[in-house]
């Protein structure tokens, strides 16, 4: 009897550590709070766990694991198994993604940001750029064109920005530059307090960040169409974590992509649409410059910005200008 139980024990503990063996667990590094910026990061934690009975589960910080900009550099050494971050942060350790972010692309749409992010994203200049820091890019974060939100008298002309700070990234900040404007690089989750004291005049995000961060709650004035370009932030995975699932775990991964992001675009929508509510109860102004001032603004920043980056590229051995003729090619795609 005794040697009965003896192996019914045995073989209880190797179902529970072949059990243990199979369960995945993944930590994931994001920032600020749950907002429609995460939505897609949520869903696909949801998805996977259904998919897989709870046995790939995802756990997701705010702020608990890095700091955003250093959510990159924790992926390369394996702290965490998928984060997000923007392109903007560090240029230089990403910089095939940020032709993603060079002003005036004419993006319209979040369904046509998420096609020429994936164009760029599955070339292989991408892969290798990223391959750098032990990082496979996942899905994109698509955001609509940013605008800014400023307190004081409406910046309704680029003379009126000459000398305006603001808070502005990547290729929006090198815009505002352009045309004499000051950009800062301070977090999304500085904004608020640089706009309180001062440090900035105006803040450029998207609506979500506005909310999120609470710049909108300082507003005297939003920009409705200024629509300089916007910010591209991935969502990444440790390579090693990813080609260490199983196949089984890798597949609920693969597969919950696609809907976690038309889950995001739907949910974005709610986001705009609160948007023009919360601007009419805050009493904030809408400015909308004219076709000429924007004219001056395209003229100063798109081109010259954009030959200066493809050139800067080309330098590097990176192919500038196929990266950003793909972007080009793929909005006439999805267009049609």
């Amino acid at each position: 009897m005794k040697s009965i139980f003896a192996k019914a024990v045995v073989a209880a503990l190797a179902l529970g550590f072949a059990t243990e063996a199979m369960a995945e667990e993944w930590n994931v590094s994001v920032w600020g709070k749950r907002r429609a910026f995460t939505e897609h990061v949520e869903k696909l934690a949801e998805l996977v766990s259904e998919k897989t009975n709870g046995e790939f589960t995802m756990n997701i910080s705010y702020g608990g694991l890095s700091k955003n900009k250093e959510n990159l550099d924790g992926i390369s050494i394996g702290a965490f198994e998928m984060a997000q971050f923007c392109a903007g942060y560090h240029a230089d350790k990403n910089p095939t993604i940020t032709v993603l972010e060079l002003p005036f692309l004419g993006v319209n749409t979040l369904e046509e940001e998420v096609a020429v992010s994936n164009a760029v994203y599955a070339t292989e200049a991408a892969k290798k750029d990223l391959a750098r820091w032990n990082a496979m890019l996942l899905m994109p974060s698509p955001m609509p064109q940013y605008n800014i939100v400023g307190t004081g008298e409406p910046r309704d002309t680029l003379d009126k920005m000459n000398g305006m700070r603001v808070r502005a990234t990547g290729g929006i900040g090198q815009a505002f530059k352009a045309i004499g404007a000051v950009p800062t690089s301070v977090t999304a989750t500085e904004a608020y307090n640089a706009l309180e004291s001062g440090v900035v005049d105006t803040v450029a995000f998207a609506q979500h960040a506005h909310f999120a961060y609470r710049t909108i709650d300082q507003a005297t004035w939003w920009s409705a169409n200024l629509n300089p370009g916007t910010v591209n932030c991935p969502v990444v995975v440790n390579i090693d974590a990813y080609e260490g699932l199983s196949d089984a775990n890798r597949e609920a991964l693969d597969s919950s992509i696609g809907e976690a992001m038309d889950y995001y675009i739907q949910n974005y929508g709610k986001t705009l649409t609160k948007w023009d509510q919360v601007l009419a109860e805050k009493n904030v102004t809408k400015v909308m410059l004219s076709e000429d001032e924007i004219a001056k603004f395209k003229a100063a920043a798109a081109d010259p910005i954009r030959e200066a980056w493809i050139a800067k590229m080309e330098a590097q051995g990176i192919p500038g200008q196929e990266l950003y003729d793909l972007v080009i090619e793929t909005l006439k795609k999805q267009r049609m």
